[in-house]
């Protein structure tokens, strides 16, 4: 999954996206309001996690000019603590969820997974595909029964396809899902990742569509 990260203390912001990249997710992050607002209209992301209190531009007016751009992806609120009247203005601009500072980021997590849940098809924390489970709550993934050693890029490649099996996904847009930065993209080396799953998951799992890309097939046991 892909997730904004908009939050303008530095430490607080490289907790966040630590935390949330450990998790699986690809994290792209923003430090100002005008950064933000940009980057939610030009770019797609599975959620944001957002704080209100931005320079440049107010968080809540981010969030207004997003939903009047007809971009609906689950925001997740930061408020201060007790300012109730920042969680009701959050929430009737738009915002799916609200979170207090200080706040324990394991609830953090939990609230950002319960966004995903209801947004996609997905309605538990673990996918299943033919024999594969990927289990999105502790990262790991299993096939036929067994504990799968996946790397971190390995991990976020299979999710994105397990997210839309049977689909066919190009190289571009999974190289974008796995690196956060565009200095970073290289569709190359998606093939490099695609030929390392391939030998570890069950034969004809991964189709190749030439000319187009990947897309994951739900095939029977190996």
């Amino acid at each position: 999954m892909r997730i904004l990260v908009v939050e303008d203390e530095p430490l607080l912001r490289a907790q966040l996206v630590g935390a949330i990249a450990a998790a699986g997710h690809t994290v792209e992050q923003a430090d100002d309001g005008v950064q933000a607002q940009y980057l939610g209209e030009v770019e797609d992301f599975d959620a944001v996690v957002l704080d209100l209190g931005l320079p440049l531009l107010d968080g809540l007016s981010v969030l207004r000019r997003w939903r009047s751009a007809k971009r609906n992806m689950p925001v997740l609120i930061l408020t201060a603590r007790g300012n109730w009247q920042d969680k009701v203005a959050g929430m009737d601009a738009g915002a799916d969820d609200y979170l207090a500072k200080p706040f324990h980021m394991e609830e953090l997590l939990a609230r950002l997974r319960a966004l995903l849940r209801r947004r996609g098809e997905h309605a538990s924390a673990q996918w299943q595909c033919g024999p594969i489970w990927l289990d999105t709550r502790q990262a790991r993934v299993l096939v036929d029964g067994q504990p799968l050693v996946l790397t971190s890029h390995e991990f976020k490649l299979l999710s994105l396809l397990m997210q839309r099996k049977g689909e066919v996904l190009s190289r571009t847009e999974l190289s974008e899902h796995i690196y956060p930065q565009d200095s970073d993209r290289d569709s190359n080396t998606i093939e490099v990742f695609v030929g390392r799953l391939r030998k570890k998951l069950p034969a004809g799992s991964i189709e190749t569509v030439r000319g187009l890309g990947y897309r994951l097939l739900c095939t029977d046991s190996a």
